[in-house]
């Protein structure tokens, strides 16, 4: 006797926004490539019960400093290119095949180099210079210092179409203002929790910044470390945005490479821990291996370090859109 089971679908109400970013020269850019994200009817990779029209894509990290923390595996890859955020940004996309790349001007930090605005304009434009694909722009975390950057950042990339990130609930307002008169979309981050995440959002609402120019950044965790809950939260965002809760219904982020390569299972050498195996694999697994959670709850960017990670998540992405076995 043969039993059959009914095939069950969800339907759900509400897509996701979808959101274009970098703008090419008709569209008052410079871009040779532009990246659309979200669209979503379905959670991630239920071909079967809805469209999911754009790809996930990843984005590799450049620095406006040299990152002497960075662990030697992932360093090696870019060594002789540090110095150089234009040089490192075009090996990216070149030779591993970034669709983005998010500069990280860490040197504004005024707890570390404290570079002025003067400098982090000069590495955003070395960059645009160097690279077609679209960029992020992530501050340097220091809310003040940040607010002093962004402003001639902003305008020196002014119509590329650039995220910039992130917005809080302490800057919200510059950021939005330079969104807006730039023509930039933002990042809004939340410390892993839905309503503070709904709150970031409502108040660049509020000052009438538009819902689809904003991207979730829901905080990140390696694996490992928390990520079960912070998977919990995004997947909970994504079914509110699918069920119609627009405050939410934003494709999400996730900043992998900065997590991961800061816990001990992927930076520790292979002489501290001989019996965790080859250093120079285990790391890029690490890293991949985080990245195909986050694809899972729901992730539609990776910001990601090691060349061997990417080649593996963006190889997984492709199985997962139908483009394998």
């Amino acid at each position: 006797m043969t039993v059959q089971i009914p095939e069950v679908k969800k339907a759900w109400t509400n897509p996701i926004n979808a959101m274009t970013i970098g703008a090419a020269g008709e569209e008052g850019g410079t871009r040779t490539s532009t990246i659309t994200i979200g669209g979503e009817t379905t959670i991630p990779f239920y071909h079967f019960e809805g469209e999911m029209p754009n790809s996930p894509v990843v984005a590799m990290e450049v620095w406006d400093i040299v990152p002497t923390e960075w662990p030697d595996p992932v360093r090696e890859p870019f060594a002789d290119v540090m110095a150089d955020p234009g040089a490192w940004a075009k090996r990216c996309v070149d030779e591993y095949g970034a669709d983005l790349i998010c500069l990280r001007l860490k040197g504004c930090d005024p707890n570390g180099e404290n570079k002025s605005a003067e400098d982090a304009t000069a590495a955003t434009k070395r960059v645009l210079e160097s690279v077609g694909v679209p960029l992020i722009i992530w501050g340097c975390g220091n809310t003040d210092k940040d607010n002093e950057i962004f402003p001639p950042v902003a305008e020196a990339a002014s119509g590329e179409n650039c995220l910039l990130g992130t917005i809080t609930e302490d800057n919200y307002k510059t950021l939005t203002a330079l969104g807006t008169a730039y023509n930039h979309k933002l990042i809004a981050e939340s410390p892993v929790d839905i309503n503070m995440a709904k709150q970031v959002n409502i108040l660049a609402l509020d000052v009438g910044f538009p819902a689809e120019s904003i991207l979730i950044y829901p905080s990140t965790g390696a694996l490992g470390y928390g990520i079960e809950y912070v998977y919990s939260i995004m997947e909970r965002l994504r079914i509110a945005g699918l069920k119609g809760d627009k405050v939410v219904a934003m494709p999400i982020l996730c900043d992998i490479g900065i997590e991961v390569w800061g816990v001990k299972e992927a930076k520790a050498p292979q002489s501290e821990v001989p019996e965790w195996g080859d250093a120079t694999l285990r790391g890029p697994l690490w890293e991949a291996a985080t990245a195909y959670v986050y694809l899972l709850a729901g992730a539609d960017v990776l910001i990601m370090r090691h060349p061997e990670a990417v080649r593996m998540t963006k190889e997984t992405i492709g199985h997962l859109m139908g483009g394998g076995s």
